[in-house]
């Protein structure tokens, strides 16, 4: 293990990983490192290139962090992801990347999955960032609390906590009085994308989430929070809800607004400038108690779904 914070400018990292339905290799290595514009219009996931082609040359590059080496469960995805965002080295297992490089980020979204590709690089002693959602059963959530009260550097996160749109109302909700019903909206499963609409939100409430009620189905979930603040929180994850992804909705005693995540590129640099920024610092940008908390938020979801919509508890959980 070399020390940790990172004491250098040239940080050299692994991404390891790639799973169906998520093209976080290509866009996030491209956000480090520059890409090429016609290797990268190959790309499975349309989106990226679009987005990533808005934004002027000054826009790429991380306070001198690089993706140096990269491995995926197909390996004819890393050669691909390597050509387009211009990754000089292609693993063939990802424990190769021990000794190679200073930090790993493991860009899938499966959280059962996380506990056993993350511990081979967490064992070693290298920092890591994991993809949201950090886990979704409560034995996985209580292995990464182990390792991070050992003093693992271990961050994770959903790029929606970084959503510029969101940050007026992360700064303050003064204007809407006491905020007393709160919602938000996802795509997908609940247990991948979830925790992008939680973690949406979870910064404009803060801690203090109480109980979640799911009363919908695998494909329509339906999932009501109590927080202590006394606001009803209601988080809609529905399969084909692609017309609105992160739409927050905040009701007050005062006022009411409602505003749509936007820019993505915005929210994953900064979410990729967190994890850089803690690697040289040694300080999250946020304490693991939050996600903590929002993992059992998760957890919670789903146990109500598969128990006919019972309110179940935070604290029964872990």
């Amino acid at each position: 293990m070399g020390p940790f914070p990172i004491q250098k400018t040239d940080i050299r990292l692994a991404m390891l990983g790639m799973v169906d339905g998520n093209g976080h290799p290509y866009s996030w290595s491209a956000i480090f490192n520059g890409y090429d514009r016609e290797e990268m219009a190959k790309c499975p996931f349309p989106v990226i290139p679009v987005y990533l082609a808005k934004e002027p040359s000054s826009s790429f590059g991380i306070l001198g962090a690089k993706v140096t080496h990269i491995w995926t469960d197909d390996p004819a995805d890393a050669e691909r992801v390597a050509r387009a965002a211009l990754i000089p080295d292609v693993l063939a297992r990802p424990e190769e990347a021990i000794g190679r490089v200073d930090a790993v980020i493991i860009p899938t979204d499966k959280g059962h999955e996380h506990v056993s590709r993350a511990r081979p690089f967490i064992e070693a002693g290298l920092p890591v960032f994991i993809d949201k959602p950090l886990v979704d059963n409560a034995t996985d959530l209580e292995t990464f609390r182990a390792w991070v009260a050992d003093g693992k550097p271990i961050l994770s996160s959903s790029c929606l906590r970084y959503a510029k749109e969101y940050m007026p109302y992360r700064a303050s909700t003064r204007e809407l009085g006491e905020v007393r019903l709160a919602t938000i909206t996802t795509p997908k499963s609940w247990e991948r994308y979830g925790i992008h609409a939680l973690e949406g939100i979870y910064p404009v409430l803060g801690p203090g989430f109480i109980s979640a009620r799911n009363t919908g189905s695998a494909e329509r979930n339906i999932v009501h929070f109590r927080h202590e603040r006394g606001a009803d929180v209601v988080v809609s994850a529905i399969n084909d809800l692609y017309g609105a992804f992160g739409v927050l909705g905040l009701c007050g005693t005062a006022g009411h607004v409602e505003v749509a995540f936007a820019d993505t590129f915005y929210a994953f640099k900064k979410q990729l400038e967190g994890f850089v920024n803690y690697l040289l610092s040694g300080v999250p940008p946020f304490p693991f108690s939050e996600t903590v908390e929002l993992m059992k938020m998760v957890i919670a979801g789903i146990q109500s779904r598969e128990e006919q919509g019972r309110e179940v508890l935070l604290d029964e959980i872990g």
